[in-house]
């Protein structure tokens, strides 16, 4: 595991009301949920930054409202025209 260090306004800490443990936290959810929204993990490696299982973190997704599939709306479409061939 690779130790990041971020320099954080003191002013987030009383903002949003929680410790440095809980940023902490927060942060990494954030990341993975991002990183995974803009498809650059899987859920699978979004999970192990966010120090969740897959399960976990799927229902995270729905608190952020975000998909956790990654098809367009076209891709979908495409797929459902093969099948019903």
């Amino acid at each position: 595991m690779i130790d990041v260090h971020l320099q954080l306004p003191e002013s987030l800490f009383s903002t949003l009301h929680k410790s440095k443990e809980e940023i902490i936290v927060l942060l990494k959810l954030c990341t993975a949920v991002k990183l995974y929204e803009l498809e650059q993990i899987s859920q699978e490696r979004a999970a192990e930054l966010a120090g969740l299982t897959r399960t976990e973190f799927l229902l995270t997704l729905r608190d952020f409202k975000i998909t956790p599939y990654q098809y367009s709306y076209e891709e979908i479409k495409e797929e459902v025209k093969s099948i019903l061939k």
